[in-house]
């Protein structure tokens, strides 16, 4: 089963915790699931993020952020290690957006990136 730990290997801001929190209500998402945070293979870097709700998996670790279940798998710890998570809401961009010292390039998109 899902292991929990203390420490996240990524943050969230609090702009990315409300809206999380918002969707959660809105869209009357299960208690079981929680906020998954990955890669998968694609993009125009080679990886690309994976965001969206789930229920933990064998190969999985749970975290609580702020009440928030964060959900990853253990593979991928290793590529979003230090990442930052925001949420922004202006006029040219509405959206999650990720912060990765990880990624050795990014694309102008900001959803793929290279390790």
């Amino acid at each position: 089963m899902a292991t929990q730990t203390k420490t996240a290997p990524i943050t969230l801001t609090a702009r990315a915790l409300e809206e999380v929190r918002n969707i959660l209500k809105e869209k009357n998402v299960p208690g079981e699931y929680g906020l998954r945070v990955g890669v998968q293979g694609g993009g125009c870097s080679g990886l690309s993020y994976l965001l969206g709700f789930d229920k933990p998996k064998e190969s999985d670790e749970t975290f609580d952020v702020d009440g928030v279940t964060l959900i990853m798998d253990k593979k991928h710890g290793m590529y979003v290690m230090g990442m930052e998570v925001d949420f922004q809401d202006g006029l040219n961009a509405r959206g999650f957006t990720f912060n990765n010292p990880q990624a050795t390039s990014t694309c102008g998109c900001g959803s793929s990136f290279s390790a």
